[in-house]
Parts: structure tokens; C-alpha cells; sequence
């Protein structure tokens, strides 16, 4: 049956943008462990930066999907706003961590 709140479009989407963001946050994890054990170089400030930027992203997050929602947004749209935050934020450890520019 088809619903007309549903766009297929932003479902796929989202879903991509998920899994893309499940995918850095590995790599991410990985590279920080690496460090923690002294097998890659690691700054002195990149485990409180790890656990400062949490909360960065939380009250980001929080803002976009509550700016969302009073515009009457659909779910998929809400939590598409809601991950944008923690997306960017891997996508840069990554590249940061990673030595990509």
C-alpha cells in the first residue's frame, strides 16, 4: 500500500548516510585505540577531545531534530537532521586521524 508520507529516496538516504557514518566511527575507533597502545603517532589532547566533542554533537544534534519537528518534518527527515551532526564530525576524525586531507 503506498504512503504518501514516505519518500523512498530519503529512506535509501538515510540508510546510506547510517551505515557511511557506522563505517568512519569504526575506522575512528580503531585508529584512537592504535594510538592509546602507542603503535601511531597521538596527541596529547585527542582522548579529552574525544570525550568533549559528545556533547558538542549531542546539543547539536538535539537543536537540528527539534528544528525539524516544529516544522512538522516526517520521521526520516528528523533523524536525517539528527545523524548530520555526528556525520560531520566522523567524517573529519577520520580524515584527521587518517592523515587524509
Amino acid at each position: 500500500m503506498y504512503n504518501p508520507t514516505f519518500d523512498m529516496a530519503s529512506g535509501v538516504k538515510l540508510c546510506t548516510d547510517m551505515f557511511r557514518m557506522y563505517a568512519d566511527s569504526q575506522y575512528v575507533i580503531g585508529l584512537r585505540v592504535a594510538g592509546m597502545c602507542g603503535m601511531l603517532p597521538h596527541a596529547s589532547t585527542e582522548n579529552i577531545r574525544m570525550v568533549t566533542e559528545k556533547g558538542d554533537a549531542v546539543a547539536e544534534s538535539i537543536g537540528a531534530a527539534l528544528r525539524e519537528v516544529s516544522r512538522g518534518a516526517r520521521s526520516d527527515q528528523v533523524m536525517a537532521a539528527a545523524l548530520k551532526p555526528y556525520g560531520k564530525r566522523t567524517r573529519a576524525n577520520a580524515r584527521r586521524l587518517g592523515g587524509r586531507r
